[in-house]
């Protein structure tokens, strides 16, 4: 075998030593001292603040509209439109899944409803709450015919599309929430019975 040339003998002893120093600043470096960074851009983004203008961004906001169509994880996509044609499907199709008999989801369903639903239809489901007596349209009675014999799925639908004057409740209570809301309307209903 041929002894290293000295120009090589002297590239691979720099190489080792070069090797060596990067092993011990790794295995032998203080843990309690920031790294080396690199290369840092999107560890350290601007963010935008939301409402503000933001010439770079369409609309010339910085907080964008939600691409149609995206649905939140964990949601269901409720698949009615807004109108009383859409109202009279979703009694046809939709029905109630809380049981009757489930006292957990009663109790529920009457603490939602007085946060709710108290201010307009009043506590007995009249239509005579507070902000009635305080100048606002009465709401229909949940004691009259047209309520009684509305199916579960049409009074789903109007929580959740809201109707005339009501608003929808889709943001406030989730499914399970409004149907238990139902529940505690039809347990007001069978209470004229």
């Amino acid at each position: 075998m041929q002894p290293l040339s000295r120009p090589v003998f002297a590239a691979v002893v720099l190489a080792g030593l070069v090797l060596l120093m990067g092993l011990n600043s790794v295995l032998k470096r203080d843990v309690s001292q920031k790294s080396y960074e690199m290369f840092t851009e999107m560890v350290y983004s601007v963010a935008g603040e939301s409402m503000t203008a933001n010439a770079a961004m369409p609309g010339g906001q910085t907080m964008q509209p939600l691409v149609e169509g995206v649905v939140p994880v964990g949601a269901e996509i409720f698949r009615y439109g807004s109108g009383s044609e859409e109202a009279l499907r979703a009694g046809r199709e939709l029905a109630n899944p809380v049981a009757p008999d489930d006292s957990g989801v009663a109790k529920a369903g009457a603490e939602l409803y007085r946060i709710y639903c108290l201010p307009c239809h009043d506590l007995k489901g009249d239509g005579l709450g507070p902000v009635v007596q305080r100048g606002m349209a009465r709401p229909p009675s949940l004691h009259a015919d047209r309520a009684k014999g509305m199916a579960d799925g049409e009074m789903f639908h109007i929580l959740t599309r809201g109707q005339n004057n009501m608003v929808s409740y889709a943001a406030q209570l989730s499914p399970r929430e409004r149907w238990a809301v139902i529940r505690h309307v039809r347990n007001l209903q069978n209470q004229d019975d």
